[in-house]
């Protein structure tokens, strides 16, 4: 068992004791039970991920240990054990190797082949990273990410570079509408039944390819923890960075498709007589009564941190006075709120500036669909800042994401269309 899947477990048993203890409490509200039980159901769905990830790691550390093919270099003695020290330590080894002349790690070369890698050149090739190393950027990366830890991730397989899958086409919940389709009948209500069934629609998409750069000098790679500590920091900071900016605002093309430019996505309009660059109540009521009901126990507040101000002095306009809806009893003193309508507030820097569509989103992440494989690559070349005295290390990541709804739903009694990504006009 991982040490990931260690901790998850320790916090789903702590939040079964709270959740225990909070149906105890006479107190105790409806929503204070509701919110510890959508915890408690995230856990588990992370739990379950966690679970094919370790199953995934488990299958290529078994594949790494037989070489697909007959190994170029003899295998040594204790190619079982530990080879390299750290992470900076394999990275300076693949900068050497590339160098004109420079000295080939063996450690390098018996990977490479035991991997069915069997380029004996970094520049040609590439070096893929080692398990260890791809678990703990993993883990750096998704612990960054404010938006793509929450999403559905589907894993994809070695033999391919694509999802295709069947996904409901319904955009009604009407009679004759659910599920695309299906309806169901009161016996009283009619003699014969219409046929019915459900409406599929394809949902198809292809690995796209994030590619990081990182320029070390020449002085770095001979210090091989330093070299580590940046590569990992600066590995995960900028792809969680660029992943979630995708998730968000990408435009589906080479890319994952966003939120904000899917066209499931509910605009609320802004209030009449709404001055620019503000935020009401009655937008925050209408974004929250634009998200199906059934989603909400999943949903969060993405905002730009600009727009934390108007969330602190909003008010509830009563007569000529008004009340704050969003101050805690004790005031600015006081520890201030985290949630909004009971879920959780999420200040993210790809939110668009105050004013702008996009810059509150309430969202399920959950409807959003990832595929990745799981892997990374590296490689380096000297070449690109040669007179700078720098190497180029290059990563690469194959992602790529959609939302699973391709159109806002229209309620079973009600004319406002629901969705579960909804956000704010123009202001």
């Amino acid at each position: 068992m991982s040490e990931k899947m260690k901790e998850l477990l320790a916090q789903l048993s702590n939040l079964e004791t709270e959740s225990k203890n909070l149906i105890n409490k006479e107190e105790a509200t409806a929503d204070e039970i509701n919110a510890k039980l959508s915890e408690i159901k995230a856990l588990k769905a992370k739990i379950e991920a966690q679970k094919e990830i370790d199953a995934l790691n488990a299958e290529r550390e078994k594949q790494a240990k037989t070489p697909v093919n007959e190994p170029i270099y003899a295998q040594p003695k204790n190619h079982n054990e530990k080879k390299w020290k750290c992470m900076g330590e394999f990275l300076s080894a693949v900068a050497k190797a590339s160098s004109p002349g420079g000295r080939m790690d063996n450690r390098l070369t018996y990977q490479n082949s035991a991997t069915g890698l069997n380029e004996s050149i970094a520049s040609e090739g590439g070096f893929l990273l080692e398990n260890e190393f791809i678990n703990d950027l993993f883990e750096s990366m998704m612990a960054q990410s404010q938006v793509a830890n929450r999403i559905r991730m589907i894993p994809i397989g070695a033999n391919t570079n694509r999802l295709r899958a069947l996904g409901i086409d319904e955009n009604s919940r009407a009679n004759g509408s659910r599920w695309g389709g299906v309806q169901a009948y009161w016996v009283a209500e009619a003699e014969t039944a219409a046929q019915s069934k459900p409406k599929f629609r394809e949902i198809e998409m292809s690995l796209q390819k994030l590619l990081a750069l990182c320029y070390v000098t020449d002085d770095l790679l001979q210090d091989t923890t330093a070299l580590e500590a940046i590569v990992r920091q600066a590995y995960a900071d900028e792809m969680s960075f660029k992943i979630d900016d995708a998730i968000i605002n990408g435009t589906g093309v080479g890319m994952p498709l966003g939120i904000l430019n899917s066209d499931a996505l509910v605009t609320v309009p802004k209030e009449k007589d709404q001055g620019a660059g503000t935020i009401k109540y009655e937008n925050i009521l209408k974004m929250w009564s634009s998200m199906p009901a059934r989603l909400r126990a999943n949903a969060v507040w993405y905002i730009n941190q600009e727009i934390e101000p108007q969330l602190y002095t909003m008010a509830l306009n009563i007569g000529a006075g008004g009340a704050p809806v969003f101050m805690p009893s004790g005031g600015a003193a006081a520890s201030q709120y985290s949630t909004l309508l009971n879920r959780p507030i999420i200040p993210i820097e790809q939110c668009s500036p105050l004013g702008k569509k996009g810059d509150i989103i309430l969202a399920d992440p959950t409807q959003y669909i990832g595929i990745d494989k799981k892997s990374l690559t590296s490689d380096v070349s000297i070449h690109v800042r040669f007179l700078y005295d720098e190497q180029v290390f290059r990563f690469i990541y194959k992602f790529n994401g959609m939302p699973y709804k391709n159109k806002p739903i229209m309620p079973y009694k009600g004319a406002n269309p629901l969705s579960p990504f909804v956000t704010l006009a123009d202001r």
